[in-house]
């Protein structure tokens, strides 16, 4: 009889200490969770608009040119080249994008004062991202994983990466360099004697691009080899 309430003690014990040491799920709804797929560390939020590697670029491409809002120039006062200028320069209410005067310049429908100005006005969806930015509270972030190299359509995937950052400065009929990056055949001629690859890898010989220190991430970059190597089609 001993020996048996010993035994119910032991188990009852071991049943304590099984309870005691249950843990609740990890929590997963943080917006950037560990990333144990060795991707930069991090998640990326796919409805989360980040600034370094969305806004920035963007506004660097298509505004802050030279003779526009860069930081010799400041045209208008608004300087568009860093984080800290664009919120206090353009005028950013975090949260508001209606009461805010970067977004409003975007969506203004006199050709005259809509910026940037026709034909490089941005896309519908570029001026979404602006917007949906603003109300996440037009945060200083960044986030670098996501970016899938097997993923390389032109339609998918290169064509937006030109847009948000060649195609301010290399569009329309007087292209920078006379490099036009917002056609298909446009950037398939970019890629001929290894110009486009040259100047996004800031090799030797070739202007570094994008500047002012965009670079693209080694992924984009791989994109752009996968998409040449399948013989750049218009997909």
């Amino acid at each position: 009889m001993q020996k048996r309430l010993a035994f119910l003690a032991i188990i009852s014990v071991g049943l304590l200490m099984t309870m005691s040491c249950t843990h609740d799920p990890i929590h997963t709804g943080e917006p950037n969770p560990t990333d144990t797929t060795g991707n930069s560390g991090r998640f990326c939020d796919p409805d989360t608009v980040y600034f370094e590697q969305e806004i920035l670029p963007l506004l660097v491409s298509s505004c802050a040119m030279s003779g526009c809002h860069d930081a010799a120039t400041a045209q208008d006062g608004v300087v568009l080249t860093d984080y800290l200028n664009i919120i206090q320069t353009g005028d950013v209410k975090p949260g508001n994008p209606n009461n805010s005067d970067l977004y409003d310049v975007l969506v203004e429908t006199n050709p005259n004062k809509i910026m940037p100005p026709p034909p490089a006005s941005l896309t519908a969806a570029q001026v979404l991202s602006v917007k949906k930015w603003i109300q996440q509270g037009a945060k200083n972030n960044s986030c670098v994983s996501g970016c899938d190299t097997t993923q390389y359509t032109f339609s998918g995937t290169i064509k937006p990466m030109m847009q948000t950052f060649c195609v301010g400065c290399h569009s329309g009929t007087s292209p920078s360099g006379y490099v036009q990056l917002d056609t298909h055949s446009g950037v398939v001629a970019a890629c001929s004697n290894n110009r486009l690859l040259g100047a996004v890898k800031h090799q030797s010989g070739f202007s570094a691009m994008p500047p002012s220190g965009n670079s693209l991430s080694e992924c984009q970059i791989r994109q752009i080899e996968q998409w040449m190597a399948a013989g750049a089609p218009n997909n």
